[in-house]
């Protein structure tokens, strides 16, 4: 069991909604020496892929990507949720549903992050229903970009992300596999993949 597994089972909460709330490491409180083991994990996975940059979306990605980066000596691309129209001109964007949010939203990046000659690696905190990952695969195509595959730290097996992603011909590797959750209760998958 990795030490993401660990935390997951002893410091995260499942909320009424199906939310797993895991602010006390992740998103709201980081733990720094857990992002980079989350990041020599993802770097060791990903090594040999020809990734140019990783790509995530804020904001509870942007410390394991960031990390991830770090490993793989790439620059980091953020993508926004509430683009600045004043300071980006030239954006592609495209329309994501948020599962926790319950809501819709704009996922934006401006369009000269990105070019036919990258390869890029998508590091995100949650996998559950695939929709914004999904977008991020959409705007890295509309830069002409290719996709190396998306590095998850938890995934929730029961909502179908990984396969809308596999769809889309991307590779899936996540640290953590959740295949039931409910409050008081999360039970692991048994394989990592």
């Amino acid at each position: 069991m990795n030490e993401l597994e660990k935390m997951v089972l002893n410091e995260g909460s499942v909320l009424d909604n199906g939310v797993l709330k895991v602010d006390h490491f992740i998103n709201h409180q980081v733990d720094p020496t857990l992002m980079e083991e989350i990041a020599k994990d993802f770097a060791s996975v990903f090594q040999n892929k020809g990734i140019t940059k990783v790509l995530t979306i804020e904001s509870s990605g942007i410390a394991p990507a960031l990390m991830t980066a770090k490993e793989l000596n790439v620059p980091l691309i953020i993508l926004k949720k509430q683009p600045s129209k004043v300071l980006y001109q030239d954006l592609f964007q495209t329309v994501v549903s948020s599962f926790t949010k319950e809501t819709s939203y704009e996922l934006t990046m401006a369009k000269n992050l990105l070019t036919e000659e990258d390869h890029v690696l998508i590091i995100d905190d949650f996998l559950a229903y695939g929709e914004a990952a999904a977008g991020a695969v959409r705007l890295i195509h509309m830069s002409h970009a290719t996709v190396a595959g998306a590095g998850i730290l938890i995934e929730k097996t029961f909502q179908g992300g990984r396969d809308k992603l596999k769809e889309l011909g991307v590779m899936v590797y996540s640290q953590v596999r959740i295949e039931k959750m409910e409050k008081g209760n999360i039970v692991l998958a048994k394989e990592r993949i």
